[in-house]
């Protein structure tokens, strides 16, 4: 699809507006901290501007089994295709004002309260281009990179002789089966592991991390940073929970990197008690 079919038209008009080649007069507008607007110039790259996707979507219906560990396919299938759907959307932002890539970005789910079964998901993030127009530094297929870390990550990321090439996730959704009325008496005032929560929980965090690495794997990358493994029921019935597995896929720069190139690390000391 074309970005005019799914950027509004009101923010096509807000980008017209950012500063680019051609159009110096023009501002740029970023969620980075000072600092992470600082390290990220330093790095080579100027931000651009402020990338969104938004996303409604309507989750449909599915039934687990009611003793047994499943995973919810429809579901999964959902959250997947809803997020991709924010993630294209800001992708398109991000090429039709010129970028390079989009740092920073952060990708939420808010239930709606109209209806318990319609979800927004957004992606947010700021645009960049690098000051000497490197091509070097798109994503897979020519397309802007994308990556969750911060301005001060992507800079000791860059300084390493590593770039991004993109987000990666992986979604299950999974149906978490009862215990047995006989068997929660037998094990009442026990001290016992309870085997089939340990095991549903277990293959469900696989599955969405199996997902996320398939996807590095297919953009060719070397490894992901800043993984993280959310899990949340999204106002679901009980026993079904969402594991949602998402980081940034890396490559190295040049074709060699020396490990003398890999800056020291620096001593912080957190103030927040």
């Amino acid at each position: 699809m074309s970005a005019t079919t799914n950027i509004p038209a009101h923010a096509l008009e807000r980008l017209k507006g950012l500063r680019g080649e051609g159009h110096p007069g023009g501002i740029f507008t970023s969620d980075f901290s000072v600092n992470e607007f600082l390290l990220v110039r330093k790095a080579g790259f100027e931000p651009v501007g402020l990338c969104v996707g938004s996303c409604i979507y309507h989750v449909g219906v599915q039934y687990g089994n009611w003793n047994k560990n499943e995973e919810m396919t429809v579901l999964s299938q959902a959250m997947y295709h809803a997020r991709e759907l924010a993630m294209s959307r800001m992708r398109e932002e991000a090429a039709d004002m010129g970028a390079d890539g989009v740092v920073g970005v952060r990708l939420t789910v808010k239930r709606q309260e109209w209806d318990g079964n319609v979800l927004e998901f957004v992606a947010i993030g700021t645009g960049v281009v690098h000051a000497v127009g490197h091509a070097a530094f798109k994503g897979p297929k020519g397309q802007p990179f994308t990556s969750d870390l911060s301005g001060q990550d992507f800079w000791v990321l860059l300084q390493a002789g590593y770039r991004p090439l993109e987000m990666v996730m992986g979604s299950c959704v999974y149906h978490v089966a009862h215990r047995g009325l006989f068997k929660t008496l037998g094990q009442t005032g026990q001290n016992v592991e309870l085997t089939n929560f340990s095991q549903a929980l277990y293959d469900a965090r696989e599955i969405a991390m199996e997902r996320m690495q398939a996807e590095a794997i297919a953009a060719q990358a070397e490894g992901v940073v800043g993984m993280q493994l959310h899990e949340g029921s999204h106002a679901w019935q009980p026993h079904i929970i969402e594991f949602f597995a998402v980081g940034t896929a890396v490559t190295p720069i040049g074709a060699e990197l020396a490990a003398s190139t890999i800056p020291d690390p620096q001593l912080v000391l957190s103030v927040n008690g």
